[in-house]
């Protein structure tokens, strides 16, 4: 098949609370590396971008992700950043993969699309190929396609797919009958017995059979999205209801018998959507622990074992999870990892932004990183990207002290520029409109220590800025 005719959407939106405390809503597990070197992301990008013209991929995310998302991107297919679309507000998978398509069948109303997350695993790279290829040949026939995961045990965390009779295409496609929500242990084994598959929701569709689907199904979604425009967007996509693809448009096919086919592959497929999903894909030791990072593990089993920052020891255990971050540090039985959502509900009350920000933060120009922080006071390490700078800014209620650790800073002081080199450093006083910027191609490494009354990251008045980012002190950086 003619690459140009086809098209790839990932979603790349969502929390992931269940992998707490790595996982954060403005750091969601799409977009860390607890799989390999690689982003979950960014593994994603790269498994699909071997099948497409780059400029053929698109991405949907949320706002707040936006940048970082671009970021990741870039350093795989720059031809593909353009085609990041940012919700301003998350409304489930319908509204995200509906924007994406009508995108591209504004561009080609004969594309043949292919819808998948972001934050899955694949081992067999091969059998996705193919399945990916036999469901186009069934889009093509203006059937909905999905890629049903062959199960190997009961999951209770996926819902499933029954497949119904052969389609044909060398008996690779069957009519989809229904769908079963999440079952319990004894639902699953019964699903699995009568050949049920797991739903992966991944899916793949001619780009006019969806818009004429989702206008015979969803009409409200339908013309809010034929009417979406960058001077509208965020008023017009608030209106959208919130809806999954399953709801709104899988599981009405199958109820009317409709054109909705199901591709079943097995391919080594995990949505890693918990902690011992991340033990299972990871290798083990003799003991059967999996482990990442500085870990020292004596008469400990079954483990899994994560530190992002210092050592992890554990001493006579078995069937634990350990998950050390910087900031926050998760101990539990690896019985009860489902159960992660209720504990995060509840840090969520005592202190949260331990679920929603990141010591790390990213921002167009690089990312900052809280190391030590107090009433009046907090330490930065602060990275910025070769040839990009911060806002021009000023600070009401505190002054900041930059040392340079690595690179060449150019630096914006009350209207005064000078050039700052490694073990130099800069006094920027509260009310000076300053800015920080990296002209080299190297990456430029700060340490910030902010002084006053008030630290906290309202405290900016932005007066210019290359990302076209509001200027109001309620924006950070």
């Amino acid at each position: 098949m003619n690459n140009s005719n086809r098209y790839a959407v990932i979603l790349c939106g969502g929390s992931g609370t269940r992998l707490w405390p790595l996982s954060r809503t403005l750091r969601p597990k799409q977009l860390l590396a607890i799989n390999g070197d690689k982003t979950l992301f960014q593994q994603t990008v790269k498994r699909v971008s071997q099948h497409i013209d780059p400029r053929n991929l698109y991405a949907v995310t949320h706002e707040d992700h936006k940048f970082e998302v671009k970021g990741q991107l870039t350093e795989f297919l720059s031809k593909s950043v353009e085609n990041v679309l940012a919700e301003p507000f998350a409304k489930n998978t319908l509204p995200a993969v509906a924007w994406a398509t009508c995108q591209i069948y504004k561009q080609n109303p004969d594309a043949l699309i292919a819808v998948f997350a972001s934050d899955h695993a694949i081992d067999n790279e091969d059998a996705f190929i193919c399945a990916w290829e036999t469901a186009e040949q069934v889009a093509k026939k203006d059937y909905l396609v999905l890629l049903g995961i062959t199960p190997n045990f009961p999951a209770t965390g996926y819902g499933y797919i029954k497949p119904s009779e052969s389609l044909g295409f060398n008996g690779l496609a069957y009519q989809v009958a229904k769908f079963v929500e999440k079952p319990d242990s004894e639902g699953a084994s019964q699903l699995i017995g009568d050949g049920c598959l797991w739903n992966s929701g991944m899916f793949v569709f001619k780009a006019d059979s969806f818009m004429r689907l989702l206008e015979q199904y969803q009409p409200d979604i339908s013309q809010k999205i034929l009417a979406l425009a960058p001077e509208n967007l965020t008023e017009t996509y608030s209106q959208i209801p919130n809806l999954s693809i399953d709801y709104g448009l899988s599981e009405p096919l199958a109820r009317a018998s409709e054109k909705i086919a199901v591709v079943p592959v097995a391919m080594g497929w995990s949505d890693l959507g918990s902690w011992n999903a991340i033990h299972a894909s990871h290798p083990k030791d003799q003991n059967n622990n999996a482990t990442h990072g500085e870990v020292l593990s004596i008469d400990t089993q079954n483990s899994l074992l994560w530190s992002e920052a210092g050592l992890v020891a554990t001493l006579g255990l078995s069937n634990i999870a350990v998950i050390q971050a910087s900031d926050a540090t998760l101990i539990c039985d690896r019985s009860r990892v489902e159960d992660i959502k209720d504990l995060v509900a509840a840090v969520k009350v005592r202190k949260p932004s331990l679920t929603e920000t990141h010591p790390t933060v990213f921002r167009p120009w690089g990312s900052y990183t809280v190391l030590e922080e107090h009433a009046n006071f907090k330490i930065k390490r602060i990275a910025v990207n070769p040839r990009a700078k911060i806002s021009m800014q000023m600070h009401h209620h505190r002054s900041e002290h930059w040392v340079v650790v690595c690179g060449i800073a150019t630096v914006s002081n009350n209207g005064i520029e000078s050039k700052l080199y490694e073990n130099e450093s800069i006094y920027v006083p509260k009310m000076s409109k300053h800015r920080l910027i990296n002209s080299t191609n190297k990456t430029l490494v700060i340490i910030e220590v902010q002084c006053g009354e008030h630290v906290n990251e309202d405290d900016i008045v932005r007066f210019d800025d290359d990302y076209g980012r509001a200027l109001s002190s309620e924006q950070k950086y």
